[in-house]
């Protein structure tokens, strides 16, 4: 092609009438337009897309840090219910010493030769059982004794009916053991005998 085709290519076309030159040229400034706006819903689309992947990261994210605070809220309650546990096995391992120093301070024997030495080393006994109890109720710790009570099975362990007793049935009638409970944790139930 030479130059001069070329001029003429790109040289408007005669019409028939001014305004049809007119509607031509007005079709020709619009198709630029057109050609911008499909860049702009491109960018448009693109703009959309990147906010659903920001709300889809934000909803994970946000779904992570719950889940983030439920595990440590629940490895907290955990934490306090293994302390608690491991309070209880310790208490419930003291009170076998607790039961022996009661039997042995109900179990003294007379002193006969008034001896000083044998006096002081029972007292000394005394303030150890009265220190045990301290630290035991210091704790937490409450005793059971449900004499003349209404015999409960969370709390009482039966061994035997009384039948000649003044007391109504289903009374503890005697306690043969105390219990023990921490908080809301039975650590020993008392053991008793029930009037029937």
């Amino acid at each position: 092609m030479s130059q001069e085709q070329l001029r003429e290519d790109d040289a408007p076309q005669a019409t028939g009438s001014p305004e049809a030159g007119d509607a031509e040229k007005d079709a020709r400034d619009q198709e630029p337009a057109a050609d911008a706006g499909d860049p702009l819903a491109a960018l448009l689309a693109e703009l959309e897309d990147e906010r659903r992947r920001a709300d889809a990261s934000t909803l994970g994210w946000q779904r992570e840090r719950a889940d983030f605070s439920n595990a440590r809220k629940r490895f907290e309650r955990d934490l306090l219910t293994s302390r608690f546990n491991a309070k209880v096995d310790t208490l419930r391992a003291l009170l076998p010493v607790l039961d022996d120093f009661e039997r042995a301070t109900e179990n003294l024997p007379a002193v006969e030769d008034g001896s000083e030495e044998l006096q002081v080393w029972l007292e000394g006994m005394e303030a150890i059982r009265r220190k045990l109890l301290k630290a035991l109720a210091d704790a937490g710790v409450q005793p059971l004794d449900p004499l003349g009570e209404p015999f409960d099975p969370n709390l009482h362990e039966a061994l035997g009916h009384d039948s000649d007793t003044d007391m109504e049935s289903g009374l503890v009638s005697a306690t043969l053991q105390k219990g023990y409970i921490c908080g809301d944790r039975v650590l020993r139930p008392a053991l008793v005998r029930v009037a029937g």
